[in-house]
């Protein structure tokens, strides 16, 4: 949710029109100083920066119009506000950008292989200084207005002014190494590269031109496709997980909309907390998020879920379901004071061992980050349908292994009335869990071994028993 009033949101809508409206004007002033210099000096270094001058008044006037637009305010057709035009205008601008790298680039190269004389007068160097001090004033201007009010269209102008400044200390060296090559023999190689200097300063420009495009348009798309946004939704995830009754962030996301922010979470709560606690951590998450993103919209939703172990399988099954993987035999344990989850994974049979590696990699950071950095996740990838069914799938297999079942557990002393036998298989592989009853006064050291030498029977006589589960209850007939 928005903290600014609607009169702090007027006055932030002023001052970034001026700012904007500022920098039409200044770009309207150097673009025509420069193309009249250049024309009458025939400096190419000064007709780039004219032309880099030009785009640059086009991109002020969509900066411009495009603030304006994003201010209206959210309707049906755009729940989230115009913001996004301001995103859009910083890609027009960066395409410019690029369509005159383009041209200097060709135009460079051709007046290096075909050199034109160019007269470094004193007017050539006048406009270029008072070009750096023009953008030195609008860039700091454009700059701090975008900081103060988040415009990524106003940092795209403040950031074109900024390379404006070092292109045109560029272009004043290739000026000045002119006048220097007025003074040396033509015929001599010095002399010859000098001459070109002018040409080379066109090359810099487009160089560097180039690199701040490559860099803005980054930051465009990056916002058009609610990318980039990584930081912002770790320091969310990081301050909301440490508010009481809160037992797992089990989603944060982020979106921009030109100056605006949005935040949606979902957060594991204490089962059975009351409605005012319920709307306390709602209230605190929210300000932690907007601690985090100064200004954002924010909206929390809250789900319930059980404490302890249980709670911690119910959380990781659900950053699995967020993953769309099927998971199952999920185990859960301290080990030597270590957290340790091991689980099955199913992926789908079409993709490689690196693909679906990288889906369980994605998967366990997750898990990490729920259960936390302690945790240990050990993860068993399976492709789809290799889980074990109800039963096994051969039913005179079934039989035959129930049968032996029974005469093993018949065989062993002290054991009795096997019931609740539950095969599950998984390719030649089968687990067995069942309940049987031994004499009610038996020590719980001897009930253990003899549990344990029932399973070593159990293998001996069916190797295909990867796990063996025994219940033992007290036989109350005894």
């Amino acid at each position: 949710m928005s903290t600014q009033s609607p009169g702090t949101e007027t006055q932030a809508l002023r001052e970034k029109h001026s700012a904007a409206l500022a920098s039409v004007l200044a770009a309207l002033a150097l673009t025509g100083m420069k193309l009249v210099v250049g024309l009458v000096s025939g400096s190419l270094g000064i007709l780039s920066e004219a032309a880099h001058s030009g785009l640059d008044l086009v991109a002020a006037g969509v900066t411009f119009f495009a603030v304006r637009f994003s201010a209206q305010p959210p309707d049906r057709k755009h729940p989230y506000g115009h913001g996004k035009v301001e995103n859009l205008s910083a890609l027009v601008e960066t395409l410019l950008l690029l369509a005159t790298c383009a041209w200097i680039a060709v135009e460079a190269v051709d007046r290096l292989l075909h050199p034109k004389p160019v007269e470094a007068t004193l007017w050539a160097a006048g406009v270029m200084a008072v070009s750096i001090v023009v953008d030195f004033t609008r860039s700091r201007m454009l700059m701090a207005t975008a900081k103060k009010h988040n415009s990524q269209a106003l940092q795209a102008d403040a950031l074109h002014f900024a390379t404006d400044i070092w292109s045109s200390l560029v272009v004043l060296a290739g000026l000045g190494a002119l006048v220097l090559a007025e003074r040396l023999d033509p015929s001599t190689l010095a002399g010859q590269w000098l001459r070109r200097a002018d040409s080379l300063a066109a090359l810099a420009v487009s160089g560097i031109v180039l690199w701040v495009s490559v860099r803005m348009g980054r930051q465009a798309v990056d916002v058009l496709l609610d990318a980039g946004v990584q930081e912002a939704q770790d320091g969310i995830e990081k301050a909301v997980a440490g508010l009481a009754d809160v037992l797992s962030v089990r989603r944060v996301r982020v979106r921009q909309s030109g100056p605006a922010s949005f935040v949606d979470m979902l957060l594991g709560v204490r089962a059975g907390l009351g409605l005012e606690d319920g709307h306390l951590v709602v209230c605190q998450a929210r300000a932690a998020a907007q601690a985090a993103l100064p200004g954002a919209d924010v909206l929390v939703e809250l789900r319930p879920e059980e404490d302890g172990a249980a709670g911690l399988l119910d959380r990781a099954k659900a950053v699995a379901d967020t993953f769309d993987l099927g998971v199952h035999d999920l185990d859960l344990r301290q080990a030597d004071g270590v957290l340790l989850l091991n689980l099955h994974a199913e992926v789908p049979d079409s993709l490689s061992l690196a693909e679906a590696h990288r889906r369980i990699n994605e998967m366990e950071a997750n898990l990490r980050r729920v259960l936390g950095n302690a945790c240990r996740v050990v993860t068993h990838i399976e492709p789809v349908g290799a889980h074990p069914g109800p039963s096994p799938e051969d039913p005179d297999s079934a039989g035959a292994m129930r049968q032996a079942i029974a005469e093993v557990v018949d065989e062993t002393p002290g054991v009795c009335d096997l019931h609740g036998l539950v095969l599950l298989r998984s390719g030649a592989r089968v687990s067995a869990s069942f309940h049987c009853r031994m004499h009610p006064d038996t020590p719980i050291t001897l009930a253990h071994d003899r549990t344990v030498a029932l399973e070593a029977a159990l293998r001996a006589r069916l190797p295909q028993l990867i796990r063996i589960t025994i219940h033992m209850e007290p036989d109350k007939t005894a």
